[in-house]
């Protein structure tokens, strides 16, 4: 048992956010209290996030844009990091946790200060920016994939815990893959939280091109940007394909459950949704990632026969359309491909990330109160 709160930092959006959620869950069943820091655009979240105290602190990402843009950004996670070593003198945290995006660098270096206990989760196969400043000077890295490209230097500092997926992602998984026997083709198209331009733009046309009797067949559900909605439907309605479009879906993890195949982007959350709920998919890594962490996340589960990745620039409508033709012929290539990805699920990702944090704020002096 802890002395005092868990405090997660992490960046407002889903990616960051969510397996920061999973995580305060696992800790809330042990009775650890938990505090959240994290940046204004977390304040959407309000009481649905499981802490006890929700601190928005400043942040700014200090790359790209004009000098005095960047030289405002440092200004603010200065002020930031102020805030941050006085926050955690009067909380007194037993250890902090950095879930990447620079909203995390203030409160990870005052714990580092502090000589508070820190841990980072790094939820892509590449580090990100932010992670990869701050992980030289936390105890430990807890790695949400396997393949986790890092410095030699700091392999020691390394954990495999997987990604942690929220409740709804869990509930969803305990459903098995669905079969074919109605002879419907249900697939999903997400492009993440915002809704890809490119899948409105490539994945209506290449379906829309399918013979008359496999167009029948499909039951589709996609996620798209409010801008690209009414020109999706349109198309799908010209097509007569069965299709339920919206910018938003409240619980998506279903709709993975109770598709076939997926079409998506391959951020950390959605390769790690794919695996726990087990369900094959064609990954398009954004492109012009100086770093290519989506086509690392995507390795993972091609590697494994679980899914098949296409860059961006060859994921064109004659593609698409003749893999989707192909794939709705071979049923028991998916049946196959959906187990390959349940065997890399890690459904109990949240509790060996919570075994880790109370280890580490239990392992090191913190001579410091």
């Amino acid at each position: 048992m802890t002395d005092g709160p868990v405090f997660l930092a992490a960046g407002g959006t889903g990616g960051h956010l969510f397996p920061a959620e999973a995580l305060a869950h696992a800790l809330a069943k042990r009775n650890v209290a938990v505090e959240l820091v994290t940046d204004d655009r977390a304040l959407k979240y309000g009481d649905q996030f499981p802490a006890r105290a929700l601190h928005a602190l400043p942040s700014a990402t200090p790359r790209g844009g004009s000098l005095f843009a960047r030289a405002a950004a440092l200004i603010a996670l200065a002020n930031g990091f102020v805030q941050s070593l006085i926050l955690l003198r009067k909380a007194r945290p037993c250890v902090v946790i950095g879930f990447g995006g620079y909203p995390t660098v203030p409160p990870l270096l005052a714990a580092h200060l502090l000589r508070i206990p820190t841990v980072l989760h790094e939820s892509n196969g590449v580090m990100g920016k932010a992670n990869r400043f701050l992980a030289g000077r936390v105890d430990k890295i807890a790695a949400g994939l396997p393949n986790l490209q890092t410095a030699a230097a700091l392999q020691h500092k390394v954990v495999v815990t997987g990604n942690p997926v929220r409740p709804n992602v869990l509930l969803a998984a305990q459903r098995t893959y669905p079969d074919f026997s109605d002879g419907v083709f249900r697939l999903l198209v997400t492009g993440g939280s915002q809704g890809a331009r490119v899948m409105s733009d490539i994945v209506p046309q290449a379906i829309a091109s399918l013979p008359e009797n496999l167009r029948s067949r499909i039951s589709l559900v996609q996620q798209t940007r409010q801008e690209d909605l009414a020109r999706v439907q349109a198309i799908y309605a010209s097509a007569k394909v069965k299709a339920d479009i919206a910018p938003f879906f409240v619980d998506l993890p279903a709709h993975m459950a109770s598709a076939h195949f997926v079409i998506a982007r391959a951020g950390a959350s959605t390769v790690s949704e794919l695996a726990v709920i087990g369900r094959p998919a064609l990954l398009v890594p954004l492109p012009h990632a100086l770093d290519q962490d989506q086509a690392t996340n995507a390795a993972f589960l091609c590697q494994a026969g679980a899914a098949e990745t296409v860059a961006q620039q060859a994921f064109t409508v004659d593609f698409l359309s003749c893999r989707l033709a192909q794939l709705m012929a071979a049923p028991q290539e998916l049946a196959q491909r959906a187990n390959a990805a349940r065997q890399l699920g890690v459904a109990d990702a949240a509790q060996r990330l919570a075994e880790l944090v109370l280890t580490v704020a239990t392992s090191r002096d913190r001579d410091w109160r």
